[in-house]
C-alpha cells in the first residue's frame, strides 16, 4: 500500500498493490494496520454510504460539525471520478487550501478525509459509484455545505462538463459567508478531537 499526504493537512491518499492475472485482479483498497500507522488511530464505522452519480454529478463540498464530526474513507468501486477536499477548519496552516485526485474502479485508491476538512467529487462517468466509510451515522441537523461552485475557492471541475448539482449544494454559501455566519468548524477543536480518538 502506497501512502501520500494531500496538499490538506491530516488528508491521504491510500494506494493499494493490485494482483492481475487473466481472471481480472484483486486489490485492497482499505487496509486496517496500514491505516492506524499513518493516522493515528483505528477508523471508527458508524455508517457505509452509496453513490451512483451520473456524468457531470458533482456532490458536496460537505462537512459535518465537529465534534463528533464526520469523517469518510472513499473509494470508487465503478467509473471515474475527481475527489475533492478543501480545508474548511479555522485556524488551520491549510485553511481554504483543496487538493483533488482521480479515484477510479481500475486503480482502488482511496482517500481518508478527517473531520471538519470539507469533501466533494465530480463524476467522471456514467453510473459512477463512490462508497464511503463513514466514522459516524448521518445527522442532518449537523449537516453542512459550501458552494462547490464558489469562484473564490476556484475548484478544479472540469471545464467540459456541465455541472449537475442538487438544490442544496446549489444554493450553499460561499467560503466567506460560511466563515462570516460562524459555520465552519474551529481547527483547535478539531485536532483535539484527533487527539482523543489516538488516546492522548
Amino acid at each position: 500500500m502506497h501512502v501520500r499526504e494531500l496538499a490538506v493537512r491530516d488528508v491521504y491518499e491510500f494506494s493499494p498493490r493490485l494482483f492481475r492475472d487473466t481472471r481480472g485482479f484483486f486489490g485492497a483498497p482499505f487496509q486496517e494496520e496500514v491505516f492506524v500507522k499513518t493516522v493515528g488511530h483505528p477508523l471508527r464505522l458508524g455508517q457505509i454510504n452509496h453513490s451512483v452519480s451520473r456524468l457531470g454529478t458533482i456532490r458536496g463540498v460537505h462537512f459535518a460539525d465537529t465534534p463528533p464530526g464526520q469523517a469518510k474513507y472513499v473509494y470508487c468501486p465503478v467509473g471515474a471520478l475527481l475527489d475533492v477536499v478543501v480545508d474548511l477548519r479555522v485556524g488551520s496552516p491549510t485553511f481554504g487550501t483543496w487538493d483533488a485526485t482521480r479515484l477510479d474502479a481500475e486503480a482502488c485508491a482511496a482517500v481518508y478525509v478527517p473531520e471538519g476538512v470539507g469533501h466533494a467529487f465530480v463524476a467522471l462517468e456514467d453510473d459512477t459509484v463512490l462508497a464511503y466509510l463513514c466514522s459516524t451515522p448521518y445527522n442532518p441537523g449537523a449537516e453542512h455545505a459550501i458552494a462547490p461552485l464558489d469562484p473564490e475557492l476556484g475548484l478544479p471541475w472540469p471545464a467540459d462538463l456541465e455541472p449537475v448539482l442538487s438544490e442544496k449544494d446549489r444554493s450553499a454559501p460561499a467560503l466567506a459567508e460560511a466563515s462570516a455566519a460562524g459555520l465552519l468548524p474551529d481547527y483547535a477543536a478539531c485536532v483535539r478531537h484527533y487527539e482523543s480518538l489516538r488516546g492522548a
